[in-house]
This record gives C-alpha cells, structure tokens and sequence, in this order.
C-alpha cells in the first residue's frame, strides 16, 4: 500500500510546492525546519521546529512519517542516514554526499562518463596559484561546500587578476578551481527515477541567469536533437550510478558543436523545472512524490511552449502586471520580506501556437 505521511527536510519554497503536490495525491506532510512559520509549513500537515540534525527531531520525524525526502542539498549527510536506518529516505544519502562537495561530484559526473569543466582541488594558497597557473591566469574558484546562487565564488579572467588573499578571502576552506567552458548557452534537464528503476526525463531547459540567480527558463531551448539525447543519456547515467529515486536536476554547458559539460547537480527538484507545473500534466513537484511513493511515474511530455521568470526581491512589484495577461501561472511562495537576491515567487507564461 502506498505511504500516506511524506517527511520533508527543509521549509522553503520547494518543499512547500513539495507539500502541496502531495496533498493533491491525498498524502499528509510533515516538515523539518528550524524557522517557525517557514513557506512549506503553510501548506503542511505539520511543523517539527529545529534543526536539521537534532537527533530528537529526527526520531520524531521518523515515527511520523512512511518516508523522508528533502528539499535542498545541504541537509547534513548523517542525518539522513540516521533516518534511513528507520525510513526510507528517497533521494538516497550517498546522493547528498556527491552534491554536497563540489570535487567530489565532478569526479562522480566524470565516472559517470559525463563530462565536465577541467579542474584542480585547491587547499592553499600555493595550490591556488599553481592551478591558476595551469588555466592560463583564468577560471572560477569556489568553495567546494556551500555557497549557491553565485555565493562563495571568485572568477580570474586573466594572469592580470592577482589571486593574492584569494584563498584567505573565501575563508581558508577547501577550494575547486574549475576552467573556463565556452559555451553558447546553459541548458538543464529534470529528470525522475522510480523505485523500480524506470526513468522520465523532461525536455531541457534554456537558462539564463542574472547576477548569480536563475533569471529565466525558457522552453524549448534552442538546442538540436542530438544535444537533448545527450543531456537525457546524462540523466539515466546519473540516476542510475546512485540508484537514485526522486526527481534530480543537472545543469549544462552547451558548446557550439551541441556536445554538453556538465555544471552541477541538485538531488531534489529544482528551480528551472518550475515551468512543469504550468506546461506538463505531471509537474517535477508531482513527479517527485509519484517516484518516492512507490507510484507509476507520469508522463513528463510538455503540452505548450512557456517561458518561466523568477521574481527576485523587488520583482515581487510586478505580480498585478503578471496577473493582468493571459496564459500566465503566478505562484508566491509565502515569504514575509522581499530582500535583495530572495527568490519570492515565479511566474510561467504559456506561449500557445496562433489560431
């Protein structure tokens, strides 16, 4: 019999559209979240308010709940192995500790046979000049763990950017430092494995970002055929490697001969599949709760062109002008301040073929 509580780690506004997916498929949520009144919360079950790793919560989640999920990447490993010795929990933990580490998941990708920007592991200074060095003066140094949305990163664009402090500067943490990758557009795929081992993909997405943040995603991407059988091959790889169950979004470059490089992986659903919701029958959110129930995956076959946008900070001014045109899904995710780089909501606009 199918589960009928889901355990979600993480409060925002994945795990709200998480929750409200479910509901849809008559499961009840309960969320793990340190802050009170967090977006998943309001569409919710329930709340247990504290941290992600405290061992009480996580008993507590666990007696709730038939299966545990999460949200976002970061959630600490062992916690989900302390609740996978009492619960499923889907994705798997070895999924999160790829992730997790920028190097540990390029070397993952490149064993995969995917390929990926060049690189060096960097843990000091010295280290840092040396393979600064090897790209001519030029890449993008991160920090392997943390950071997202353009955080925790420095880029050398020539031997005349002088890496001096660099290391100090992002905080004397382990580095990676990747190559430059020319490509003509960034593209993602989402993809989705069932505990049986079937897998859906949807069709990629064109990207755009802007300022480090997911700008807009926009559908059908301008790739050819070839291109988007191998961002789908990619997946399958990938999902099976993990013996992955949920839905996972991988992030590309496309070079100007259509082969792809592999940017990053998100063991969760993710920001440039929000356009499932308004232009698929079956969203990624749906998809996601399909896949770690135990249920028949659905068809991820898009019934419209759409452009997705994300309303960032003070974008959140532009909802009654959305409102006002036609074909357009507007979702809000419930957050009480509209901060500068703070995703507030996203909008998808259908793009229907002329009569």
């Amino acid at each position: 019999m199918s589960a009928r509580t889901i355990g979600i780690i993480g409060g925002g506004q994945l795990g709200r559209m998480l929750a409200m997916a479910a509901a849809r498929l008559n499961f009840r949520t309960v969320i793990l979240e340190p802050q009170a009144d967090c977006p998943a919360a309001q569409v919710a079950n329930s709340q247990i308010t504290a941290p992600y790793g405290d061992p009480v919560a996580l008993a507590q989640l666990a007696a709730a709940c038939d299966i545990v999920t999460y949200e976002f990447e970061n959630v600490p490993v062992e916690a989900a192995a302390i609740l996978a010795r009492n619960v499923p929990v889907y994705p798997p933990p070895r999924a999160l500790e790829v992730a997790q580490d920028r190097l540990t998941e390029k070397r993952f990708l490149n064993d995969c046979g995917i390929p990926t920007a060049r690189f060096h592991a960097v843990d000091s200074q010295a280290e840092l000049e040396r393979a600064l060095a090897d790209f001519a003066g030029q890449g993008v140094l991160k920090t392997r763990r943390l950071g997202y949305d353009g955080k925790g990163q420095r880029v050398f664009r020539s031997m005349t950017d002088s890496p001096q402090g660099a290391f100090a500067a992002l905080g004397n943490v382990p580095l990676i430092l990747e190559s430059f990758v020319p490509f003509e557009r960034e593209i993602s795929i989402i993809a989705a494995r069932a505990i049986d081992g079937s897998v859906e993909t949807y069709d990629p997405a064109e990207n755009v970002h802007r300022d480090g943040i997911l700008d807009t995603s926009t559908l059908p991407a301008r790739i050819g055929e070839a291109t988007i059988g191998a961002a789908r091959e990619s997946a399958r790889k990938l999902l099976a490697a993990l013996h992955y169950v949920g839905v996972v979004g991988i992030e590309f470059f496309v070079l100007p001969d259509g082969s792809l490089v592999a940017n990053e992986i998100a063991p969760r659903v993710h920001n440039s599949g929000h356009w499932t919701e308004a232009a698929c029958v079956v969203s990624q959110f749906e998809q996601h709760i399909r896949a770690i129930a135990g249920m028949p995956l659905g068809s991820p076959a898009r019934h419209s062109d759409c452009a997705m946008t994300n309303l960032i900070g003070d974008d959140l001014d532009d909802v009654p002008a959305w409102l006002a045109k036609p074909d357009v899904l507007v979702h809000l995710y419930g957050k009480t301040e509209a901060r500068p780089g703070r995703k507030m909501g996203h909008v998808t606009e259908l793009m229907r073929p002329e009569r």
